[in-house]
């Protein structure tokens, strides 16, 4: 065994070179071209049913819009249930046959089951799920104190990823798995509702501009609309929006230059205030904030569980 993992990584990687030198053009070719084909034969929305996840705001109620418009029935679940019957209300008006609302918070169990029953005892089946739910913590590793309250914030980032690129072996060709990793899109996040390390959720916007700084912020109501696309068409990835594809790039090919990337815009030296960041310097540059549209507002509505 020995000998032949000796042989293996002699061979492997020039082979491996070689084939992907050879390979992957004419492969990248040709799935754009099927990419293409598999928009004239995207699913039919219409009568579908929708179930959507943190469907009260961002992106999952533009999602919940755009379902909407092409005919789905709805599903919509989320924490706020006042804002998800505004948002039923609206979807009803774009033209979703049936529409209904379930209070429930992904992080448990058992509303993850009751949602999915509640969706299956209404309309009899089920189409497409929406796992959109999702939070974002701006504080390090070392200053949480309780890590049951960061919990979900790991599930809804690369933990859910590699979880579905599994399922969808296991699922074969009997369900699609779109997974969408998107970069800063407008919603309630990127106004600067996070996780702090207290466990709570907060608003502030000068967090925000720490985290964000000056990259381009994606509409949110495009986006919705791209990852719509995407999932009629089964793709097996989207990145929202596409020039965020780059850093997936460095990760592979240069990972030690994406590192110190991501210091120098987010890291501030031990003890200092994340507000020092690069980031948030250059936030102050005049003229600066004018293309986030002035300070951001927190919600009237911002949940703090």
């Amino acid at each position: 065994m020995e000998l032949i993992n000796a042989f293996l990584n002699l061979v492997a990687p020039p082979f491996t070179f070689l084939t992907l030198l050879f390979c992957l053009p004419p492969y990248s070719v040709f799935k754009f071209f099927f990419s293409f084909f598999r928009s004239f034969f995207a699913e039919n929305l219409a009568g579908n049913v929708v179930l959507i996840t943190g469907a009260s705001s961002g992106i999952g109620e533009h999602l919940a819009y755009e379902y909407a418009s092409h005919g789905a029935c709805l599903a919509l679940a989320a924490r706020r249930v006042d804002r998800l019957e505004q948002v039923a209300q609206a979807s009803r008006e774009l033209g979703a046959p049936d529409v209904i609302v379930i209070s429930a918070d992904v992080s448990k169990i058992d509303d993850c089951k009751r949602m999915v029953d509640q969706t299956v005892d209404h309309f009899g089946r089920l189409d497409h799920l929406v796992n959109n739910a999702g939070i974002g913590s701006v504080c390090m590793f070392e200053e949480v104190d309780d890590m049951e309250a960061f919990r979900s914030v790991m599930a809804s980032k690369a933990a859910v990823a590699q979880f579905f690129d599994t399922l969808r072996v296991e699922f074969g060709s009997d369900i699609k798995v779109t997974i969408v990793t998107p970069g800063f899109i407008e919603s309630e996040m990127i106004q600067g509702k996070f996780l702090f390390k207290e466990g709570k959720m907060e608003f502030d916007p000068n967090m925000r501009d720490a985290r964000a700084g000056l990259v381009p912020v994606r509409s949110v109501v495009a986006c919705a609309k791209t990852i719509v696309k995407s999932a009629c068409r089964g793709d097996r990835y989207l990145v929202e929006p596409a020039w965020f594809r780059i850093t997936h790039w460095f990760k592979i090919f240069c990972p030690e230059i994406l590192d110190v990337f991501v210091w120098l815009q987010y890291i501030t030296k031990p003890g200092a205030s994340p507000h020092e960041s690069l980031n948030k310097k250059m936030m102050e540059f005049p003229g600066a904030r004018a293309l986030y549209g002035g300070a951001a507002e927190p919600p009237a509505d911002l949940k703090t569980d």
